[in-house]
């Protein structure tokens, strides 16, 4: 697994360290705020021991800058320039009372394409000319600022730029999140990417990652839908660095160079579940291998943001000043934005970036692959009938409902009850902590559970629209990996109209070795999904009982040079050194370079060819296919 998000890296567990940072131990501290350090180009580390960002050395960066890292990660004050003073740029419509003509000189270039009736044009020079303008009323556009009404986002780490660290021209940024979560992901998984697809068909690899909203920053859709409003020339790349696929599109065509399967399910807040699914279907019915699945969000912009606080769901300045009955909101408040399950008003954006490689049973035994969980399925389900298309339905309760049942079918009913927990959607929104609890509580009802534990990460992270089940998932990861759950920090109190008999809510670390986690979407319109997400030990057995002990250990014997690999490779992110895999016209391949026959199609650069033999479940007409 590999990404960013407001916490920090995801390889090594560090974003979910920085979640449970008080319940580790001393070393663990230490690691995981050097590691923030370095990310946040407080520090680096050289053969010369650690330096600050002027050069000079430092002892103890985690000491000395401890409390710098805190209070620039997670959700906090917006730190975007423009959500500054003097405020967000914004123009004002106005009329303008002319009592007599004006004269103004322009640009020639500046000058409309269509002059306004009454505008009469003088030629200064071959750069200038002079307008006089008829008395009247003239209509413009005045350059204004406007107070944002919003300041709480959950943004990367301060100070982290994924755009830097590789060649990007002009890149939206959540394709250069995409770019650093995919490498993050090859580096922690501790395999060489070239030798890895040399082992296999072509066609068994896929690619299945995107966003929930498109880059609707100024590089892709955002910058060329106000082009013509805002006098500004669209670019050639604004309008393909827009779609929501392109994550994916950017990881075949510089990261893995893959010609397999490709493509992006977008569903609102299930995206990354969605994605998901595609990669487990395809490597259940055997069409692929290995999958790389993820999402990239960047939707920290002032118009996805006020679009968002239109229709009630942030929350705002205001919302948070009455529902804490004060007049001025500090730096302090603004870390406690986001509250689920408790009296709340709204949710908090961020932005994230989240990938895993998923790959069959018998490929991952084979390379020794450090297998840090297993995914069995994920449930999608609608709401049906509805009033609004933005309220919740009853499709949640049929896809946890679902989840619940394969989890006390693989593992039985006593590891459902004591052995699993849940990963909350937990947006902080009122309607959400209402519904969602209702159907958390109904389920663990339906299953005799009595005491279920419930994890909601956006308290920390904010919600990143597409890439919030992508931050829920690795924060499982995390919990398997130290068996610890994050608590609930902002929950001074479970709101009254919670549902909660059967839930356990929590607001500080808790120890528990959980066996399965469920994690739970609930997105706009109507898209609901839950996945089941296995701990390694479990999956182990599994393995075990399906491959049998001599396939097993001799995976662990091969692991241990892959974990040695993935281990050098955190040990230079912690000191904050990144290298991204981004091969930019490298292994360009067109037509006249294929082999074709017609049974296979062989490409330069990989050892296997593509087999053109594909199944076909249709029959025949053909009486030559006939017996």
């Amino acid at each position: 697994m590999g990404g960013i998000n407001p916490a920090g890296r995801t390889s090594g567990h560090q974003a979910f360290r920085r979640t449970v940072l008080d319940a580790l131990p001393a070393d663990q501290q230490r690691q995981t705020l050097e590691g923030l350090a370095a990310l946040m180009r407080l520090a680096e580390h050289s053969d010369h021991g650690w330096q600050d960002s002027t050069g000079q050395p430092i002892d103890s960066p985690a000491s000395l800058l401890r409390e710098q890292v805190l209070d620039h990660t997670l959700i906090r004050r917006n730190e975007d320039p423009r959500f500054q003073a003097p405020g967000l740029p914004a123009n004002r419509r106005a009329e303008l009372a002319l009592a007599e003509p004006v004269r103004v000189t322009l640009r020639r270039k500046q000058l409309p394409e269509q002059l306004p009736e009454g505008w009469e044009v003088r030629e200064l020079d071959a750069r200038e000319v002079e307008v006089t303008l008829p008395a009247g009323m003239l209509e413009v556009l005045l350059p204004d600022t406007q107070e944002p009404k919003v300041k709480a986002a959950a943004q990367l780490p301060s100070g982290f730029d994924p755009a830097s660290l590789y060649r990007s021209v002009h890149h939206p940024r959540g394709l250069a999140m995409a770019i650093f979560g995919a490498s993050d992901c090859l580096g922690a998984s501790g395999l060489d990417w070239e030798t890895l697809r040399q082992q296999l068909n072509p066609d068994h690899i896929a690619v299945y990652a995107g966003n929930s909203i498109g880059q609707l920053d100024d590089e892709g859709w955002g910058g060329l839908l106000k082009s013509l409003v805002s006098g500004q020339r669209a670019t050639s790349k604004q309008m393909p660095l827009g779609y929501g696929q392109m994550p994916a599109d950017f990881l075949n065509a510089y990261v893995l160079g893959s010609v397999g399967g490709t493509g992006a399910a977008l569903g609102a807040c299930a995206s990354f579940l969605y994605n998901l699914r595609l990669g487990i279907d395809d490597i259940r019915a055997g069409r692929r291998r290995v999958v790389m699945v993820g999402t990239a969000d960047a939707p920290i912009t002032p118009e996805i943001i006020e679009g968002f606080r239109a229709m009630g769901a942030l929350a705002d300045d205001a919302s948070l000043k009455a529902l804490d009955a004060v007049t001025l909101l500090t730096d302090a408040d603004y870390q406690r934005a986001c509250r689920p399950f408790a009296r709340n008003c709204g949710f908090t954006m961020a932005e994230a970036s989240q990938f895993v490689l998923l790959m069959d049973d018998t490929l991952a035994l084979t390379l020794g692959a450090d297998i840090l969980g297993a995914v069995p399925d994920v449930f999608v389900n609608a709401d049906g009938y509805k009033r609004s298309i933005s309220a919740p339905g009853i499709g949640n309760y049929i896809t946890l409902g679902k989840a619940a049942a394969l989890v006390r079918n693989m593992l039985g009913e006593t590891a459902l009850k004591e052995r699993t927990y849940l990963h909350a959607h937990g947006t902080s929104t009122p309607k959400n902590r209402t519904t969602e609890s209702h159907v958390f509580d109904e389920i663990a009802r339906a299953n005799g559970i009595e005491q279920w534990p419930v994890v909601a990460i956006k308290a920390f992270i904010g919600h990143s629209q597409g890439s919030a089940a992508g931050d829920q998932l690795a924060s499982a990861l995390g919990s398997f990996a130290h068996g610890l759950l994050p608590g609930i920090p902002t929950l001074d109190a479970v709101a009254d109209d919670v549902y909660a008999e059967r839930l356990r809510f929590f607001t500080t670390p808790q120890a528990f070795s959980a066996d399965a986690a469920f994690i739970n979407a609930k997105g706009f319109g109507g898209n609901n999904a839950t996945g089941v997400v296995l701990s390694p030990q479990v999956t182990e057995q599994l393995l075990l009982q399906r491959h049998g002990s001599a396939a097993v250990e001799a995976w662990k014997a091969k692991r241990e040079t892959v974990r040695a690999q993935a281990a050098a490779y955190l040990s230079e992110a912690d000191k904050g050194h990144y290298a991204p895999r981004y091969q930019f016209g490298e292994a360009v391949l067109e037509g006249p370079e294929l082999d074709i026959r017609a049974d296979r199609i062989h490409i330069p650069g990989y050892h296997q060819a593509v087999s053109l033999n594909v199944d076909n479940p249709f029959g025949s007409l053909n009486g030559e296919g006939q017996s």
